[in-house]
């Protein structure tokens, strides 16, 4: 049976096997049809990959049509232009990023120059978001990635009010947070198929890896600890060491929220980003034990409230602007649809599908 690297699954694929967490509870029961929403679910629990049927390896090409927002987003002049930015830093990124894996020099300025000039003419927290989750680096997913991460966290640092200084950390923090996978062979990391189970063990090594690299170089410890503890949750079920919240890095606490956010709203081959209200749902379900509360509740609330008096369209055909969030259940505000109201935590398995 091949073993599948969670970002190349694709609805229609079959679980060949249970699907357990760090800590040994089931997430995926074998003889499941993967869906959007499972494949979500196992990144949300740093699945790196899963074996997958053989049979069921080649799904149908059937492809969920991309959702309306995001083809206004792309279609932008800033996206254009923030697209274009983006390439360019990246290349400056990964010049500075290579440095430290092959020579042991870093630039800590440096690093943050390509952040920092994302960030000069997209100061928005929103608009941020916006733009990363049109962003399609199937190219250098490691590189996008902590490049996204850092946009993320800075974004993230202005929210929970961290001062200047501490704001530059938690984004080196994210900038380098999965620097150990640049160590990992590409050949694994770029799989496309198949994995050995001696493969995924290595994958999971990078948070040691990263941080081994990082340790001796005189660089904050926040960003250090970032490096080794950002697959760490706060209820235990984490890796390497499984430690809980008071034993892990608070930097490190709030990098593994943007980590998730991240990988979980990417862009796939088969489909657009995801709705944030469906990520925001992922959240509420199975975070609030597994990542700090003091910071996971602040990153939800902020964002399902820039999408407030946004139109969207619900599970069950409906379209409507969102007119109230509702506190103690983020993902399911209420919904004016002409003159009805929807209120989706009182209407059982309805939700919001999609930003319109």
């Amino acid at each position: 049976m091949p073993r599948i690297m969670t970002s190349n699954l694709i609805p229609g694929m079959v679980t060949a096997e249970d699907v357990f967490s760090h800590n040994n509870q089931l997430i995926l029961p074998k003889g499941l049809t993967l869906t959007d929403k499972a494949i979500t679910k196992l990144e949300f629990y740093s699945i790196s990959a899963v074996n997958i049927k053989e049979d069921s390896v080649e799904p149908s090409e059937a492809q969920a049509p991309e959702p309306t927002y995001s083809e206004r987003i792309r279609s932008s002049e800033e996206f254009i232009r923030f697209k274009k930015e983006y390439e360019e830093e990246m290349e400056e990124f990964k010049g500075s990023v290579n440095d430290i894996i092959t020579k042991n020099v870093i630039d800590t300025d440096a690093l943050l120059e390509q952040p920092e000039k994302l960030l000069e003419e997209n100061s928005n927290g929103i608009h941020i978001f916006d733009m990363l989750h049109n962003m399609r680096m199937y190219d250098d997913p490691t590189y996008a990635h902590c490049l996204n991460v850092a946009l993320i966290c800075h974004v993230f640092g202005t929210w929970i009010k961290m001062d200047e200084e501490d704001i530059k950390t938690l984004t080196l923090c994210g900038l380098l947070h999965d620097v150990g996978k640049l160590m990992v062979p590409e050949s694994i990391i770029s799989k496309p198929a198949k994995l050995t189970t001696e493969e995924y063990d290595i994958i999971k090594t990078h948070s040691l890896e990263g941080y081994n690299k990082l340790k001796t170089m005189d660089i904050d410890d926040h960003i250090k600890n970032a490096a080794l503890m950002h697959h760490e949750r706060c209820d235990g079920s984490g890796y390497p060491f499984g430690l809980k919240t008071n034993r892990i890095d608070r930097f490190a606490r709030i990098v593994s929220i943007a980590d998730v956010y991240d990988a979980m709203t990417s862009a796939r081959v088969y489909r657009g980003p995801l709705c944030p209200f469906q990520v925001i749902s992922i959240f509420e379900q199975e975070g609030l034990q597994k990542y700090d509360p003091e910071y996971i509740l602040i990153f939800l609330g902020y964002i399902v409230n820039t999408y407030m008096h946004n139109r969207v369209r619900l599970s069950n055909g409906m379209e409507g602007d969102i007119v109230l969030i509702n506190k103690l259940d983020l993902s399911k505000p209420m919904v004016q649809c002409g003159n009805h109201y929807v209120d989706l935590s009182r209407e059982h398995g309805i939700f919001v599908e999609a930003i319109l």
